[in-house]
């Protein structure tokens, strides 16, 4: 048996978070959320809580998005990372800034995007089988 991909998905929106956390549990990947990035690290410093990919908004109280991934990015080289936003191209470019892997705009689909974490997590895999 495979092991589950796990997902870090963040947004202050519940109602998003609740649609994206159904939506990827029932595409069998395991499933955490947080309200904010503070959250987000809060989840992140438990070290049984491994993530293949995080999934985050990037205009949320506390820590930002950009700054979550920033942190990430230094702590978790090797996690794939997703920005989403709804406030147009500053904060994509800010997102780009910070090393997020892909930008996405909202209203986003879900499929899109579980069709991006699918193929950011394949390349991932195909560089590790290169490397061993």
């Amino acid at each position: 048996m495979t092991d589950l991909n796990r997902v870090l998905i963040v947004d202050d929106n519940k109602d998003i978070l609740s649609t994206f956390y159904e939506f990827f549990n029932s595409m069998n990947y395991e499933v955490k959320t947080a309200v904010d990035g503070l959250a987000a690290l809060k989840i992140l410093k438990d070290k049984s809580n491994c993530f293949d990919c995080l999934i985050t908004d990037l205009v949320m109280p506390n820590i930002s998005g950009v700054g979550l991934i920033a942190i990430v990015k230094k702590e978790f080289p090797d996690m794939k990372i997703i920005a989403m936003t709804g406030y147009g191209d500053q904060p994509g470019a800010l997102a780009s800034e910070a090393e997020a892997d892909i930008v996405l705009f909202k209203p986003i689909d879900l499929f899109k995007i579980e069709n991006t974490v699918s193929k950011l997590l394949s390349e991932n895999s195909d560089n590790n089988e290169k490397h061993d």
